[in-house]
């Protein structure tokens, strides 16, 4: 008679991994300071531009959801480094030794890491996009920039920017997996990522600006808007294009993951 094996409890599944990541995140003080700061940077911004605008202002011809949804781009900044400190930082805690001892295929971590990351930061920044629309038309109704949910491409930007944001963050934690510092992942992306783009537009060639509204920051910006913008990718390829952005960084990390001690 032959015995059957049990379920082993402490077996790893992908569930687990993903529980023992959202554990991490969710615990940890920095998580919610820096998504914290984040929503309140969206908020904030958000209701102060519909409490002062003013139709004479010469801000009619802005998009009203980039109007809104300006803080978007100091709250970017915020989730980027939370993506650094999702993995570089268990690297100067030492922590990512115990994730890979308990984990050892390792990429599961990464994977999961990622998995968390995006679920946490695109439901967060897409509530708080709903919730500081809705607000700032309080003030903004009886100007010309008066908008509702209804309206063409609202709701398509305010979900845009929300992944833009999260996309953003994604490559960071891409990054921070990559270089395995915290100082040197957000050396990496300021460089790399925000200056890089705006010095190779000074080169004279047509090519050059076309390639650049599909590096990372242009590309986010344009999915925040419910109308096209001038001179910049439609938001469909923009979204590839970071989704690609991202997808690439993460890859990258995958290899060197399974190739160095940790």
């Amino acid at each position: 008679m032959t015995a059957t094996a049990l379920p082993h409890p402490y077996r790893v599944t992908p569930p687990r991994v993903l529980h023992s990541e959202w554990h991490k995140l969710r615990t940890l003080r920095s998580s919610w300071i820096t998504l914290g700061l984040a929503v309140a940077l969206v908020l904030g911004v958000g209701i102060a531009m519909g409490a002062t605008y003013s139709s004479d202002g010469g801000d009619s011809d802005v998009d009203t959801v980039i109007l809104v949804l300006y803080g978007s781009l100091l709250a970017s900044l915020c989730t980027v480094v939370l993506g650094i400190l999702v993995t570089a930082g268990e690297y100067s805690t030492g922590l990512i030794r115990a994730s890979l001892t308990a984990v050892p295929r390792r990429l599961p971590v990464l994977w999961a890491k990622a998995a968390v990351f995006t679920a946490t930061v695109f439901i967060l920044m897409l509530a708080t996009g709903l919730l500081t629309f809705v607000t700032a038309q309080y003030f903004l109704q009886d100007t010309d920039q008066a908008a509702s949910l209804t309206d063409p491409g609202v709701l398509r930007a305010i979900a845009g920017n929300a992944a833009g944001v999260t996309l953003l963050g994604l490559i960071a934690l891409g990054l921070g997996a990559l270089l395995r510092s915290v100082p040197g992942a957000i050396g990496a992306f300021v460089g790399g990522v925000m200056i890089l783009p705006e010095v190779i537009t000074m080169l004279p060639y047509d090519i050059v600006e076309t390639a650049v509204r599909y590096f990372p920051t242009q590309a986010a910006g344009v999915l925040g808007s419910s109308t096209p913008l001038p001179d910049a990718a439609a938001p469909g390829p923009a979204l590839l294009a970071l989704l690609l952005w991202a997808s690439a960084t993460l890859v990258a990390a995958a290899v060197l993951l399974r190739r160095r001690d940790a």
